[in-house]
């Protein structure tokens, strides 16, 4: 039987980091690549055509791009030291992150994409985009989402807590 080959979408977040752990504890020694999708700079260059900031901007993509190099494989190292057969794996695109990840899985050939969620609601979702749940809708392989444990311990909480209210509710009034 061959190992199952896993995408995860690593940014070094806790949340990337619990999702990492999550995978490995699920899929112990499973073949992993760990991708950080990286935004170039590209796209905002564009505008600058012919600025004198647009060389400075140059030099500061190829630090971010370092710094991105070291985030994939500092993430691939954690994964490795949790029995994970890891490799890090950078995409730098105009695409978004949630683009990438599908491509990657895609190219990849990966039999589950793993991801952690920041937990985003409301207006921050809709104004930042939720990466998790673009992958989830665009995904053509199967998806995993983690929530790191500072977010599952507070959904647990509000559950909790809105089951007890909810008891209060059908509790039929003291006869008096």
């Amino acid at each position: 039987m061959s190992r199952m080959k896993l995408l995860i979408a690593y940014d070094g977040s806790p949340n990337a980091r619990t999702a990492v752990a999550t995978a490995a504890e699920l899929f112990p020694g499973a073949e992993a690549t760990i991708l950080y999708a990286r935004q170039y700079m590209e796209g905002f260059a564009a505008h600058l055509e012919g600025h004198p900031a647009l060389e400075r901007l140059g030099e500061f993509d190829a630090a971010t791009l370092d710094a991105s190099e070291l985030v994939a494989v500092q993430g691939a190292e954690f994964a490795r030291s949790l029995g994970l057969q890891a490799d890090p794996r950078v995409s730098s695109t105009m695409a978004t992150a949630s683009e990438v990840i599908v491509e990657a899985a895609d190219e990849l050939e990966s039999d589950l994409i793993v991801l952690g969620s920041r937990g985003r609601r409301g207006l921050a979702a809709t104004l930042l985009g939720s990466t998790s749940a673009n992958v989830l809708h665009h995904a053509t392989r199967p998806t995993l989402v983690i929530p790191s444990d500072e977010i599952a311990l507070a959904r647990r909480r509000n559950r909790t807590a809105a089951e007890a209210a909810s008891r209060e509710d059908a509790t039929p009034p003291a006869a008096g």
